[in-house]
């Protein structure tokens, strides 16, 4: 495993080095591609930077305990490494990325918490029931679930979509939280958090993600009745919908001649590193938000603006 991670505040300046030039935005990564999705973190270049080391935890999460889908990489890493500086246990679900999620664990670990990982494919519901059974024999409970996981293929049009694609993209990002969140509710308690994860490119309707925008748009409704049907509960239900991260899902999503220029219609010009999600991670997880349900929140750059 190749990991050689560098943080900074001019590590956009290092990356271009690559020699890719551009006076209209800020080039986060070279062309290149991935034959499958989700994708594969530790054979990108550059490797994402999922953590700040200058981030200093105060024990937000302390003995809570999240789970986290598709924590082995990209967002769901992120979100892990900060969950753990803030006190919490994770468990990760994840496909077949084994390097992926046992670099994750043995980074975790780095920092002094604890992590679970379960193999499995979360569009099978029993794997659901598996993920909710070994999370309750090893922690007893559980506090926090962050549907994370998820796939996307880029086609030109419509009519390039087949009934394939659409059912894989479908019951990927929709029926694997269904079917976990309906596991894990009836465990959940007074101040629990659901995380959801929709996608900037409902807001704009990318017109080549066309499967994919329409199960992030999904998404949106789901976490907005939730939230409405758990709300005397005390259990919040909030989504994040990202802009454009540099995660393996970019590269095995995108024509290689995309890579340069994502994030380049936004705002700020350019693509993040998963890192700057940490935080808000950590905000809809804890007591922070007590007082937020229902919401989405837009780390996007400024590409849209709601």
């Amino acid at each position: 495993m190749n990991y050689d991670y560098k943080f900074g505040n001019n590590f956009y300046n290092y990356y271009n080095d690559y020699g890719i030039k551009s006076t209209k935005y800020k080039i986060i990564a070279p062309m290149q591609e991935q034959e499958k999705q989700p994708g594969i973190e530790n054979i990108m270049t550059p490797l994402p930077i999922f953590d700040n080391p200058n981030y200093k935890g105060s024990n937000k999460l302390k003995d809570k305990v999240a789970i986290i889908t598709g924590g082995d990489s990209g967002l769901g890493r992120t979100a892990a490494v900060y969950f753990v500086k803030e006190g919490a246990k994770v468990i990760i679900p994840y496909l077949n990325e084994d390097e992926d999620a046992l670099y994750t664990k043995k980074y975790l670990e780095s920092l002094g918490g604890e992590c679970l990982l379960l193999r499995g494919d979360i569009r099978d519901k029993n794997f659901s029931k598996k993920i909710v059974k070994e999370t309750l024999n090893k922690y007893g409970k559980i506090d926090i679930l962050v549907n994370n996981a998820g796939v996307q293929f880029q086609q030109k049009n419509l009519t390039d979509i087949t009934d394939e694609q659409f059912d894989i993209t479908m019951k990927v990002n929709i029926y694997g939280m269904f079917y976990l969140t309906k596991e894990v509710l009836p465990y959940l308690k007074d101040g629990s958090s659901i995380i959801n994860i929709s996608s900037v490119t409902t807001f704009y309707g990318e017109p080549e993600l066309i499967d994919y925008v329409t199960s992030k748009g999904a998404i949106i409704g789901f976490t907005r009745a939730l939230a409405r049907n758990l709300a005397l509960k005390n259990i919040r239900v909030n989504a994040i919908a990202p802009g454009y991260f540099w995660t393996p899902l970019q590269p095995a999503c995108w024509e290689k001649e995309k890579i340069p220029s994502l994030g380049a219609d936004a705002a700020m010009a350019r693509c993040a590193m998963p890192y700057e999600l940490g935080p808000t991670f950590v905000y809809l997880a804890s007591d922070d938000s007590s007082y937020m349900t229902g919401q989405v929140i837009h780390p996007n750059g400024g590409l849209v603006m709601e």
